[in-house]
């Protein structure tokens, strides 16, 4: 169909034109004429005078030449007499030469003697009271008037024309209506969420044709909430939601509802409502939806009793008396243990669309999107990138294809290679390069030595990760080296072993260097760290250890003294069992730093050989290192060991 120019009524505010004519001064051209007119007013009468000092005055009062003056608070003026070829009033005949009056004016000066000298001049003298209208002008309404247009500014800056409609419009809904042409993302556009595409294209074809629904007894969803992690993509699908439906989309955040003034967020929701009932069928899409529908408790803010108002009002209007057909609720928050269990339950929020971090078909999916403007050399594989990238989310994603992008543009180049890929992949993983960080010789050393040991365990247990890349070069705030294992395929299960061989790859780091320097660092902390949160995971979460066995010790609960402490681990087990999780996790550490020595020990040359070329290369690739662990005994040409044979 073709596109319809909306007539004068229906225009909306940004097609409709101004009325041709005079521009408009503003605020600060109203101040500038007012000045302007008060001036020429103030100084119109002084236009033509001759400006005499005050001696030049005295003596044309000596010489008879003044003929009247009018004595001011702070000026005189007058008339004097001078010659010229044309005056407005003659004095003499004499055809040659003219007498004229010509006005005057001077400051006056404190002259006791000046009433007695115009006196016996015959000057003709008249007083004149001061006008308070100048003063009062500068003094008091100029002050005020710069002040109130100031204020009127702020008022029109906040979002009215004036505190009248300010205050009438405090309580409107600051909902976005997106036209269909606003809106140029599609489900095209998203990828590696199949499941909740073929959800929400449900909702949208049930818009598009209510009939074939509603001919079985099917009722519209009432709410669909997106949930998941940050950066799954809960907004840009809702965007295409709103591309695909071509019905109203009504488009805010929950921090729009709150205020500090008791009873506006409620009456925002109202308005919302009202506002979408008069567009049925339409969609509402509040995004961060915890903002306002926190669990509801004993509170003793004022900040907290204006959010629960808010959350009623949004119970009332999507479940209450009156009913809303045609007005679909969507919302999105990556948070939702913290919501109210009435908000969640079927009749309000009908569907929750979970949004997980996609697997490796996803990201390949997702990258194919992101890349499909950009120039890809003929190298780039992105199925290698898109296992290379376990865990990335679809923001991880994009940001790692731009990233590749303008490494490219650094280098001149006008192709995204491979090479670019992996250093954006490197980029986002563990920070941009930090090359001005120069680390001292023996800094350097001992750093090969650690990330070495990290890759030779990692190498030698069979139920860990693989080395894909080793680099002792600074990157981000802290890490003055890194090793990168990257899983053959996307996990989803631990087994024990696979655990504990993490924590023994984990602290191969500090054994190479109590080994091989027989002392350690402060290196080892983040290390640390994961370790022993690994360990205490396998013995009260996972119920893999002998001490509490199959007690689960640890859990994620809502504290309701304090509704912003969330997503905490917090005990809930007696003191001593506690004594034994920490007693057995400590000796899980023991035991894994143990076998991560005697590995080492076992293979020291390879640890030598890997940590000498670290030193001297600062990088390795996974090819380098796989051929740096055994001695090589076989024909050069050949291919380097497998990860079999070296675990073998």
């Amino acid at each position: 169909m073709a596109d319809v120019e909306p007539t004068q009524d229906q225009q909306t505010p940004q097609h409709r034109q101004p009325p041709a004519g005079l521009p408009h001064p503003g605020h600060f051209g109203w101040i500038l004429i007012v000045l302007g007119l008060w001036t020429w007013f103030f100084y119109s009468g002084l236009s033509g005078q001759e400006t005499l000092s005050y001696s030049e005055f005295k003596d044309a009062v000596s010489a008879g030449q003044v003929v009247s003056c009018q004595v001011g608070a702070e000026r005189i003026r007058g008339l004097v007499r001078r010659d010229g070829t044309s005056a407005k009033r003659q004095i003499s005949g004499d055809k040659s030469t003219s007498i004229i009056e010509v006005g005057f004016q001077t400051v006056r000066v404190d002259d006791p003697k000046l009433f007695d000298d115009l006196h016996a001049a015959g000057v003709e003298v008249t007083g004149v009271r001061p006008s308070i209208w100048p003063q009062l002008i500068l003094s008091l309404l100029l002050p005020l008037g710069l002040l109130a247009l100031f204020w009127f500014y702020i008022l029109k800056r906040a979002g009215g024309t004036g505190l009248g409609q300010t205050a009438m419009t405090f309580g409107k809904s600051r909902a976005r209506l997106v036209a269909d042409r606003d809106v140029k993302v599609s489900f095209r556009d998203v990828a590696g969420c199949d499941e909740a595409k073929a959800e929400l294209a449900e909702v949208v074809d049930f818009l598009q044709h209510p009939d074939r629904f509603t001919s079985v007894g099917a009722k519209i969803p009432k709410g669909v909430l997106l949930v998941g992690p940050p950066g799954t993509g809960k907004t840009l699908l809702a965007r295409a939601v709103a591309g695909e439906a071509r019905v109203p989309f009504f488009s805010l955040s929950g921090s729009d509802f709150v205020e500090m003034f008791v009873g506006v967020g409620a009456a925002r929701v109202r308005d919302l409502f009202q506002q979408a009932k008069q567009q049925a069928p339409c969609i509402v899409f509040i995004d961060e939806l915890d903002a306002i529908g926190r669990a509801r408790g004993v509170r003793v803010s004022n900040v907290n009793d204006e959010r629960e108002h808010t959350l009623n009002q949004l119970l009332v209007e999507m479940d209450g008396f009156e009913d809303n057909t045609g007005v679909i609720l969507l919302s999105a928050t990556n948070r939702p243990d913290v919501l109210d269990a009435a908000l969640l339950r079927p009749g309000r929020f009908d569907r929750q669309v979970v949004l997980d971090s996609p697997d490796a078909k996803g990201r390949r999916e997702i990258l194919e999107v992101h890349a499909r403007n950009k120039p890809l050399a003929p190298d780039v594989n992105l199925d290698a990138v898109a296992r290379a990238t376990p865990g990335f989310s679809g923001a991880d994603l994009a940001n790692a294809i731009n990233e590749a992008a303008l490494t490219a543009a650094r280098h001149e180049s006008h192709e995204i290679s491979q090479s670019d890929l992996e250093e954006a992949v490197e980029k986002v993983v563990a920070g941009p390069e930090r090359r001005s960080r120069r680390l001292v010789t023996d800094e350097k050393r001992r750093v090969a030595y650690h990330e070495a040991g990290h890759a030779v365990v990692a190498s030698l247990c069979p139920d860990a990760d693989p080395v894909h890349k080793i680099s002792i070069v600074p990157r981000g705030r802290a890490a003055l080296g890194y090793t990168l294992q990257l899983p053959t395929g996307d996990q989803h299960l631990l087994t024990r072993n696979a655990l504990f061989d993490r924590i023994r790859s984990l602290l191969g780091g500090r054994a190479a260097e109590e080994l091989i320097l027989g002392e350690v660092s402060t290196g080892a902390e983040n290390d640390l760290e994961q370790a022993t949160k690994l360990a205490r995971n396998i013995v009260a979460r996972f119920g893999m250890g002998d001490s509490v066995q199959l007690l689960h010790c640890a859990t994620t609960e809502l504290l309701a003294t304090d509704p912003g402490m969330v997503g905490y681990s917090m005990r809930n087990c007696s003191e001593r069992t506690a004594a034994l999780i920490d007693e057995e996790a400590q000796q899980i550490l023991d035991k894994c730093y143990g076998d991560s020595k005697r590995i080492l020990e076992q293979h020291k040359d390879a640890l030598e050989r890997v940590s000498a070329a670290l030193f001297e290369r600062e990088t390795l690739n996974e090819e380098d290192f796989r051929a740096l662990l055994i001695e090589p005994i076989h024909d050069p040409a050949s291919p380097p060991p497998t990860r079999q044979e070296i675990t073998t």
